[in-house]
């Protein structure tokens, strides 16, 4: 079980970043938080949320959405309220128990951590040992790490790399559970570790140039290694549909960053949503793909917003009236565009040079493929 020791992750650095109360000096928390200007005196004039409570408890399944989302309208802008204790060498991760409170430094709201574990402990600055799974993460976990290690939006060079089914057992065409299976590219996996088979499908293209960006994927199924070697042999222990020569192989477990804190780009972005995960439409906490990449300077934790395109329509009235008279004839009539439409938010969690994964955080309606995304 991995340990927050001496090195903390980022995630909490701003991670609602100890703005720590320790034996050497208390900061002045108010009573209530100044209602009279609830924005931001940093002059970025960032409004807080005009339901931002004065103190709040952290709770389980929280993330630093979630709370950022409770004290900002906008919470990418989370890196103006926290405030990081300088006398603080590891700022500590944040933890469900803990106590936040608004507070106001110099006339400025900040947010800090008062009291940890729900109780009246008085903070002093001190390596805090404790499983990370239980920390406070920037995103839902499960839903990044699910998606790593069941991939069905795939960059170019990731399926290059990927290890891939060689034949199956007793000269069969296809594998479904029960059967043993081949793989080339993966002559170190140990026995027993388990992998996810995935079927390389569609293609996916830079609407713009028509480069070639990835691929979308089936997930077939998924096995342990049952003898390590170049090819290793894997059992196929559960399968949704039959699995071929050439299909991929994704470990089922691994590490995924998830220390990052949401913001906006620092220079202009214009991307396009190229594949959703699964469907068609996309809501809360579904996985899109974008057509730009680190290249572009995205990089986990950027905000965008999701717009619907506007669409084209023409015209029939621009003479004014609204007689049928004035009514052009059918097809007739001047083009006009409509404006976009912002329908969403979504957070990159991950990029190649290329292209970009980012999760849905919000969504007043359908997010589909040929939406835009640019700065928030």
């Amino acid at each position: 079980m991995k340990t927050a020791t001496s090195q903390i992750r980022p995630a909490a650095m701003l991670g609602l970043m100890a703005c720590l109360t320790f034996a050497a000096g208390t900061l002045p928390l108010t009573s209530a938080a100044q209602d009279s200007t609830r924005t931001i005196a940093t002059g970025s004039n960032i409004p807080l949320s005009t339901n931002a409570p004065d103190e709040y408890m952290v709770k389980p399944g929280d993330t630093l959405w979630d709370i950022s989302r409770l004290y900002l309208r906008d919470p990418w802008y989370w890196p103006e309220i926290w405030y990081l204790n300088p006398q603080v060498a590891n700022p500590h991760l944040i933890y469900p128990g803990d106590v936040l409170k608004l507070i106001y430094i110099d006339g400025q709201p900040r947010l800090t951590v008062a009291e940890r574990g729900g109780g009246s402990k008085r903070l002093s600055p001190q390596v805090r040992r404790e499983p990370l799974s239980r920390a406070v993460t920037s995103i839902p976990y499960d839903i990044i790490a699910g998606f790593a290690g069941r991939p069905v939006l795939l960059d170019k060079e990731q399926v290059d790399k990927a290890p891939y089914v060689v034949a199956l057992r007793d000269e069969h065409m296809i594998g479904s559970a029960g059967n043993e299976i081949y793989v080339q590219g993966i002559p170190d996996a140990a026995v027993d570790s388990r992998y996810s088979i995935v079927h390389v499908d569609g293609k996916l293209r830079d609407p713009e140039t028509r480069d070639l960006l990835g691929y979308t994927g089936i997930y077939v199924g998924g096995g342990p290694v049952a003898r390590a070697g170049e090819p290793a042999k894997l059992l196929l222990t559960q399968s949704v549909r039959e699995a071929l020569q050439g299909d991929k192989l994704f470990p089922e477990s691994t590490d995924v960053k998830d220390d990052f804190v949401p913001h906006a780009p620092s220079s202009d972005v214009n991307a396009t949503v190229i594949a959703v995960r699964e469907a068609t439409v996309m809501g809360q906490y579904q996985i899109v793909a974008l057509n730009r990449g680190s290249q572009a300077g995205l990089e986990p934790g950027h905000i965008l917003a999701v717009s619907e395109r506007g669409k084209v329509v023409r015209d029939k009235y621009k003479r004014g009236g609204l007689g049928a008279d004035n009514i052009s004839v059918m097809g007739g009539g001047s083009k006009v565009q409509l404006p976009d439409e912002r329908i969403g938010l979504v957070m990159v969690f991950n990029t190649t040079p290329r292209m970009s994964y980012a999760l849905v955080m919000e969504a007043q309606k359908e997010i589909r493929e040929g939406d835009s995304a640019a700065n928030p």
